[in-house]
């Protein structure tokens, strides 16, 4: 194991990731954030909260998104569902999907499909903690980055989240 990001490095790189979407998207009320669960909920959380703390009393538009029945890759099996909570239109709106690692770009792509479901955004930004740069199947890229990695398919990307795992850590892992 290989620690990509130790937790006070994590929580620097939220903070700063937070501040890269307020610069661009300055008007927060046509923007709105969206952590795709079920682990891009963890960092999705800490960028909200950071917003808010950066703006107090602003009212920030956040979602959580359930992509699995739109995936491409996991047929096969019965998968059970997270939650999905849009409690507002995205239509017309600047949408900020929020995930931890980004890898091949299907998980992306299924939420691309899920989010027109909700309605016809302006624009769709992507943030990701991590992006292992050459593993695309899909031509996605992030627009916010916490960390750009190059790794073999051999390894694993394992983002620990206090609230699931007890602690904050990026590890790389060899298999």
């Amino acid at each position: 194991m290989k620690s990509i990001l130790t937790e006070s490095q994590l929580a620097i790189t939220i903070k700063r990731l937070a501040h890269q979407i307020l610069e661009n998207n300055s008007e927060l009320a046509n923007t709105v954030l969206i952590g795709l669960q079920p682990r891009g909920i963890y960092l999705s959380d800490q960028l909200v909260d950071a917003i808010r703390k950066e703006f107090p009393g602003t009212q920030v538009h956040y979602g959580k998104l359930d992509i699995t029945f739109y995936r491409d890759d996991i047929r096969k099996e019965l998968h059970i569902a997270n939650q999905t909570d849009i409690p507002f239109s995205i239509e017309g709106k600047r949408v900020v999907l929020i995930d931890d690692v980004l890898y091949t770009g299907r998980t992306i792509r299924a939420a691309l499909d899920a989010l027109l479901d909700f309605g016809r955004p302006e624009k769709v930004e992507l943030c990701v903690l991590i992006d292992r740069r050459f593993s695309r199947q899909f031509p996605i890229q992030p627009d916010y980055v916490g960390k750009a990695i190059d790794s073999i398919v051999s390894q694993r990307v394992k983002v620990y989240w206090k609230k699931k795992d007890g602690r904050e850590e990026v590890a790389l892992l060899d298999y």
